[in-house]
């Protein structure tokens, strides 16, 4: 399975049982089976946390942090190169940081980044989407 990097909007989505949460599910269950798990930033992760607390308060939160122990997600720190990536996407495309960071991961690793954030759009010549529906 190719490598796939989650954007917050589809783990917001997958928590939230959103437009996407299917298919998401989807991916975790193949990630699982195949031992190969999903990557997201820890930049990303600081974005659902905040959105479900937010949105949905403290104890949905720990509800979600102790669903995502289980699920097979490799969160990756940032790294200067993984800033400088990001830094450079932030210039060039008007997107979020936390944004930025998906794409700089999804370019580091050759990875499909899986989102539904039409914010990405522009960055579909940079990095491969898969969008989800």
């Amino acid at each position: 399975m190719p490598a796939k990097v989650l954007d917050s909007f589809a783990l917001i989505a997958y928590f939230r049982d959103e437009p996407g949460a299917e298919a998401m599910e989807i991916l975790l269950v193949t990630a699982g089976k195949k031992d190969s798990p999903l990557h997201m930033t820890d930049v990303n992760y600081a974005e659902v946390k905040y959105s479900i607390v937010k949105k949905n308060g403290t104890e949905a939160w720990e509800q979600a942090a102790n669903i995502l122990l289980g699920l097979p997600i490799d969160f990756h720190s940032t790294t200067r190169a993984l800033a400088d990536t990001a830094a450079d996407f932030k210039a060039r495309f008007k997107i979020s940081l936390a944004d930025a960071f998906a794409a700089a991961l999804a370019k580091e690793k050759n990875a499909e980044l899986i989102t539904g954030d039409p914010e990405f759009k522009p960055l579909e010549k940079e990095v491969k989407i898969a969008w989800l529906k």
